[in-house]
């Protein structure tokens, strides 16, 4: 007799979990892993949903005991400091330490120390997805709300809250500059640019093709976890999401996932938001994908990460198959239009003008660019060398599950250009780093950098007049 096989989903019985196990319901089968996603959904929605929004109160409380474990999540405000349109920089080091070691002493020890002794900062391993067994796209609520009221489209997720706190969140909404009409400064004009504005503002400003792009870019279509049908984690069904619903204005509102591309489920590396600023000048997309163009990059979020990378589920929920000949074509010219924020104190080499550049700013160029070793990888003007690098982070820790994510190595990771830094909040591929205080002294740590605190302070007011 031919045995049956039964979907079975781990951690808590959500439908939807990538890391799918089918098991055999004869005596001693041995449970075989899938990398597929159920199609055909049997659970009453109704009734997955009231458990879901159950469970929610007990899954958040987990993960943010978690985060104040790690980081210190105050809002406290860098003083005279501010992104383009006056939010507030936040700064300090965030990341707490263990009880037995100070910055200084970590500093002083080897990697082989720092793992024999499990001293390495919890703030430093890579950061899980709220539900990491669960994943999908999670937005912030100031996004949320704003795209409610201006679009009617809700994107609240039942389940899940995104965990970046408000004040460790880039502005909202972003200004947006063009490389072909800077005087124009903020195209966006303070304005959240979607579906129901982006040709008043750009008409007469881009060209027929780019401005087809850009509606492209605005346009919602089905998505994972926002779809029309009953596997979805927004209660009502959802004409999906927009590039630019992450991407806000060309740049990034904190908005979180989990990358497609890795089976199974906990071996997936949280993903957060990065900025489209820049693009002209960069040659590699996708935090770890090494997608070798803009065009790549859009035609695979259409088709594979928008839905997990399973094109098969993508088939159901209405991937949108764009045309890359003109579609994919328009999208990308005008990702190539979007441009970084203005630098005053950068001469056209991207390195400080010493008549505007204040003395610690200097000095932090000095440390960049010598004992920081900063520009072995981020290369002026735009602060890229356009290569992957791998920081070899297993070096300092164990293996170890968190919250549902095994926490293991990072592999190889973008160079992302770091021009106009102080506008995107929180850092790392992952977010792991709230500050740009954290990510120095996690580069100190992990390159064996052994630097002075004045060092690391001039270090930091440098990477904020980038």
């Amino acid at each position: 007799m031919t045995p049956k096989r039964i979907p079975i989903v781990g951690f808590i019985g959500l439908s939807l979990s990538l890391f799918l196990l089918c098991a055999e319901t004869s005596a001693g089968a041995d449970e075989r892993p899938s990398s597929y996603a159920p199609v055909d959904i049997r659970d009453d929605f109704e009734s997955l949903m009231k458990r879901m929004k159950s469970e929610k109160q007990t899954v958040m409380k987990r993960h943010l005991a978690l985060l104040n474990e790690r980081y210190d999540l105050s809002d406290r405000a860098a003083k005279g400091v501010t992104m383009f349109r006056g939010k507030p920089v936040q700064e300090g080091v965030r990341v707490k330490l263990p009880s037995t070691v100070t910055w200084g002493k970590l500093a002083s020890m080897t990697p082989e120390e720092i793992k024999a002794a499990d001293v390495f900062p919890h703030g430093f391993l890579p950061l899980p997805h709220p539900n990491h067994a669960e994943g999908g796209a999670l937005f912030p609520i100031t996004w949320l709300e704003a795209i409610k009221a201006q679009e009617g489209r809700d994107l609240t997720r039942f389940d899940l809250d995104l965990d970046v706190m408000a004040h460790f969140q880039p502005e909202f909404p972003p200004p947006l500059f063009l490389t072909t009409r800077p005087d124009l400064g903020d195209v966006s004009q303070g304005q959240l640019v979607t579906l129901s504005n982006y040709y008043g503002l750009f008409n007469g400003v881009l060209n027929p093709k780019q401005l087809e792009g850009l509606r492209l870019l605005v346009t919602p279509f089905p998505q994972q976890q926002f779809n029309a049908t009953e596997d979805r984690r927004s209660e009502k069904p959802s004409s999906g999401v927009a590039c630019f619903d992450c991407h806000v204005n060309g740049h990034t509102n904190s908005a979180t996932h989990l990358v497609g591309d890795i089976r199974p489920q906990e071996f997936r590396h949280r993903i957060d938001t990065p900025s489209l600023r820049g693009t002209y000048v960069q040659r590699l997309f996708g935090s770890q994908r090494a997608l070798k163009s803009v065009e790549d990059f859009t035609e695979f979020e259409q088709r594979a990460a928008y839905f997990d990378g399973d094109p098969v589920i993508a088939q159901k929920k209405g991937v949108n198959v764009l045309e890359r000949g003109s579609q994919v074509h328009f999208m990308a010219e005008f990702q190539e239009l979007l441009d970084f924020p203005p630098a005053p104190k950068l001469n056209v080499f991207g390195k400080l003008d010493p008549r505007k550049a204040s003395e610690s700013e200097l000095r932090g160029q000095e440390v960049f660019f010598g004992k920081a070793q900063c520009a072995v990888c981020h290369i002026p003007p735009y602060y890229t060398d356009n290569l992957m690098h791998n920081l070899q982070m297993e070096r300092f820790y164990r293996p170890r599950m968190i919250n549902g994510m095994m926490a293991s190595a990072d592999g190889p990771i973008k160079t992302f250009p770091l021009r106009g830094i102080k506008e995107s909040p929180p850092y790392l591929h992952d977010g792991r780093l709230l500050t740009l205080e954290d990510t120095v002294e996690f580069f100190n740590l992990v390159l064996e950098l052994k630097l002075n605190e004045q060092e690391k302070s001039d270090l930091v007011a440098f990477l904020r007049a980038l």
